[in-house]
């Protein structure tokens, strides 16, 4: 077989306009490549979502990389505000346009192209795994979550896990990701009594006893950051009654905050920390509150050491500089792979993600691809 070109194959990807939960084409594209190459691919599809699972080399074997990477993006928004079609991969002046360029499309055509040429020229005493879904930008419970049951199951492991998300804030190769932090969401809901806003004594006023609650949560930081985290933060995303006049104090209101907590949590202790400070203004007020709390992902660190060791300095050794390694950001599904093996990400700069004009260097897509080949052969060196 050829050689794959990663640019062309980017360019081939982000034409699919593969908005979650579509495939648009991507993962059948993926798996023509991968099988031409030798791979053996098996589609792990659940709950209307499409999953690609490919693998070079036995399985079961002692010494197996893992790559993990998601061909859904999300939605375009205004098409019109685009200076470029969203899906046509165009190219101008050394950038590539379209949804996807940089999150995350690029990456996996790297991986692939990386892994493609790794596998025929040098074929390692080991397995190579790619594991791609199309349930990232969602919920993801039936994407990289239904890839890692469908492996258990089948006996398949991957040794370690590298993520492509673009992790790196400025230039390629300042910083890669060795965790990340917990995320949930609460969702208060507030019960009082309805009155006249004249006489505020014969009522209970939820929306009160709300803004007693939220002042209480950010009265003081959840902590100070620990060794390798930044300092938890909460905020308040919405509060809200409906109201549509001004006479009347409402019978229910409404609120809800967005936590992202370190390694010195879990998700089991803020929810816990939530309950007792609603309880309080409960008690204080008259005004039931309840609270519904949704996780959407466990704090994780995978400590530096052999792993990121081995992915600094492949970086370093195709871009000059030492890679920041980092647990800010969002999440992303490294957070399922921490339970199956040590995972780290790295992957592109993130400026333009999500954005109109998202776009990727394209010199950028080369250089990710060399250092993605030097990590697959330091690793099985």
């Amino acid at each position: 077989m050829t050689a794959v070109d990663p640019v062309a194959l980017t360019a081939a990807l982000i034409r699919c306009p593969s908005v979650t939960p579509v495939e648009a084409g991507t993962l059948t594209l993926l798996q023509d490549v991968l099988e031409g190459a030798g791979f053996d691919c098996t589609r792990v599809d659940r709950g209307g979502i499409c999953n690609l699972f490919a693998r070079w080399g036995r399985r079961g074997a002692n010494k197996s990389f893992g790559f993990n990477g998601h061909v859904d993006v999300v939605p375009v928004g205004d098409a019109a505000a685009w200076t470029q079609d969203p899906f046509g991969a165009a190219v101008v002046d050394g950038w590539m346009y379209g949804r996807g360029a940089t999150d995350m499309k690029s990456a996996v055509a790297a991986f692939v192209a990386a892994a493609v040429e790794f596998v025929q020229a040098t074929p390692p005493d080991g397995a190579v795994v790619l594991t791609i879904t199309g349930d990232e930008e969602d919920k993801g419970i039936d994407g990289t979550v239904a890839l890692l049951d469908w492996m258990a199951a089948q006996g398949e492991r991957m040794s370690h896990c590298l993520v492509g998300e673009p992790t790196s804030p400025n230039t390629l190769g300042d910083m890669m990701k060795i965790g990340r932090r917990g995320s949930l969401t609460a969702h208060f809901t507030a019960q009082g009594v309805q009155g006249h806003a004249a006489y505020p004594h014969r009522a209970k006023n939820p929306m009160s006893a709300l803004v007693a609650l939220l002042a209480r949560l950010e009265e003081k930081p959840l902590d100070a950051g620990t060794a390798h985290f930044d300092a938890s933060t909460l905020a308040i995303t919405t509060i809200d009654c409906g109201n549509p006049v001004t006479n009347v104090i409402p019978a229910k209101g409404a609120a809800t905050v967005n936590i992202r907590f370190n390694d010195a949590h879990t998700g089991a202790s803020v929810t816990a920390w939530l309950q007792g400070h609603a309880a309080a203004v409960e008690a204080a007020t008259g005004v039931r509150i309840g609270v519904s709390v949704s996780i959407s992902g466990e704090s994780f660190l995978t400590p530096p050491g052999a792993f990121s060791g081995l992915i600094a300095r492949a970086v370093q050794a195709e871009t000059g500089i030492v890679p920041e390694p980092s647990t800010s950001g969002g999440t992303s599904d490294a957070r399922f792979i921490k339970d199956h093996c040590p995972v780290v990400e790295f992957g592109l700069v993130g400026k333009t993600m999500h954005q109109v004009d998202e776009r990727v260097e394209v010199a950028q897509i080369v250089k990710l691809t060399a250092i993605y080949g030097r990590i697959l052969r330091d690793y099985f060196a």
